[in-house]
């Protein structure tokens, strides 16, 4: 299997943009490539996948078992001509003292070769040092290139070959100079993701041209394939899933602009435990489709604030079936849009309304990192942690409060490790919805799906037995309604 890495020295290295450029330079070759990106993230990925025209798949220490991210990986990479492995943070940067859940660690573990992209503005000699101690800090590391980026001109990346080439026996596979058209649009969260911009498809061509013409991508591809073997191993035997022989769900999917926060294989989880994914527009459908339950995932519902309230009539919809008891799962943004309110810069505006609380932005970070957290007894559903562990992890990354909660608020978690809602709890649990801050991962630490299937379907089973209706018919795509 053709693969490799690319990490750095530091974190804002220019990484995601090397990354997203080599993806869509070697796709225009006809390469099948497959994407990946090391930790919890949203954002990356999507540039990722857009470039690769495949989903990108995220590998995580922290979150998984070395046997989980060794059969993920060759469960995706097998079909692909070239797997590229995007570090977060610098190649031993990590939780852990022992560097046990570094990028450094995940190239080992998948006999990843390293390249390393390096931000060399305003360096010279020094860089040789920065090399060498990076191959000598572990010597079970393969670092087998650098991508040069940021150069100040033609004379700066001659003095840079001629020290790396002096000094060290790593080759430069690639000079990128300082070019304004070789980014991706920020704001105050960091990258903005691709599924809001129109012309998310045309800045990845830009890059990917940009990148061809500065990096030595037959190089690389040598390189990559040259990786050794991965160990073989017998591949598990498929689970069976009673939920497929019985009549399927489906499963409300907010996604659109505002919301796109979603894991692909959280998605196919779902899929795996009986649901049908059924999407939907929060900015422009005016009624959710006929669905069983709703997922609401993670985004920035406080860009598109406007809109939201604008859209009075889906939201007095999901209101209304949240009365009625539909089962809904919400993370983060998912949480910020049931809430009565939003206000973010002296502005506010009105929400779903079903939780009673309020949100307010704030200028800095209220929860970022990794949760950990303990279910209660108020938990609708039974979140298996896949393991022995009694707890879940997950991920937060949220710039907003909640503010005048209701006093007899219910929370499914005890926080452990992380914020949540108010740094002791977190999952807001009101009927049949639990809506959270954190973000959980099925089958890394909180086999959240599967759970939310099995709650789904035991309450449209006993909503039938109630009221007598036909819930499990089939239903036709056009209906607007909703039970």
């Amino acid at each position: 299997m053709a693969r490799l890495m690319l990490s750095a020295a530091h974190k804002s290295s220019g990484k995601t943009i090397v990354t997203t450029g080599l993806c869509a330079a070697l796709s225009a070759q006809g390469l099948a490539v497959q994407p990946f990106k090391k930790g919890p993230d949203y954002i990356d990925p999507m540039w990722l996948g857009q470039a690769s025209g495949r989903d990108c798949f995220n590998l995580d220490p922290y979150l998984m078992t070395p046997e989980a991210i060794t059969a993920l990986f060759r469960r995706q990479g097998e079909s692909a001509d070239i797997c590229i492995v995007e570090g977060n943070k610098g190649l031993y940067d990590g939780l852990a003292l022992d560097g046990s859940n570094s990028n450094a660690a995940l190239a080992q573990l998948l006999g990843l070769p390293v390249v390393l992209v390096l931000d060399v503005r305003g360096m010279t000699r020094g860089v040789a040092p920065l090399i060498l101690g990076y191959q000598a800090f572990d010597s079970n590391i393969r670092i087998v290139g650098v991508i040069l980026n940021q150069l100040g001109g033609s004379r700066h990346e001659s003095k840079l070959r001629a020290v790396i080439e002096h000094y060290t026996d790593v080759p430069v596979l690639g000079a990128i100079g300082h070019d304004a058209q070789l980014t991706l649009a920020e704001r105050h969260l960091g990258l903005t993701p691709s599924c809001e911009l129109a012309d998310a498809a045309q800045r990845v061509r830009t890059l990917g041209q940009r990148i061809a013409a500065q990096v030595d991508l037959a190089r690389l591809r040598q390189i990559a394939a040259g990786a050794a073997a991965l160990p073989v191993s017998e591949p598990a035997a498929p689970a069976p899933c009673p939920a497929l022989a019985q009549a399927p769900l489906r499963i409300g999917l907010a996604r659109d602009p505002a919301f796109g926060f979603y894991y692909p294989d959280d998605l196919a989880a779902l899929e795996q435990a009986g649901a049908e994914i059924v999407p939907f527009n929060t900015l422009q459908d005016s009624c959710l489709p006929k669905v069983d339950g709703l997922f609401i995932g993670g985004g920035f519902p406080e860009v598109f604030m406007p809109a939201l309230q604008a859209n009075g009539a889906l939201r007095a919809s999901i209101r209304s079936a949240i009365e009625a008891g539909l089962p809904v799962y919400a993370e983060c943004g998912g949480l910020m849009y049931l809430a009565r309110t939003l206000s973010w810069k002296g502005a506010v505006y009105e929400m779903v309304g079903a939780l009673a609380a309020d949100v307010v932005m704030h200028e800095r970070p209220v929860g970022r990192g990794y949760v950990e957290l303990a279910l209660t007894g108020d938990a609708p559903w039974p979140v298996s942690t896949g393991t022995q562990a009694a707890t879940l992890r997950g991920h937060e990354f949220h710039y907003s409060s909640l503010e005048n909660l209701a006093p007899d608020l219910k929370f499914a978690y005890r926080v452990l490790r992380g914020h949540g809602v108010d740094g002791a709890n977190d999952g807001i649990v009101y009927r049949n919805v639990l809506a959270s801050y954190a973000h959980l991962r099925s089958g890394c630490g909180a086999a959240w799906a599967s759970a939310f299937v099995e709650f789904v379907r035991k309450n449209k089973i006993g909503s039938k037995k109630q009221d007598g209706s036909a819930r499990l018919e089939p239903v036709k795509e056009s209906s607007p309604a909703i039970e």
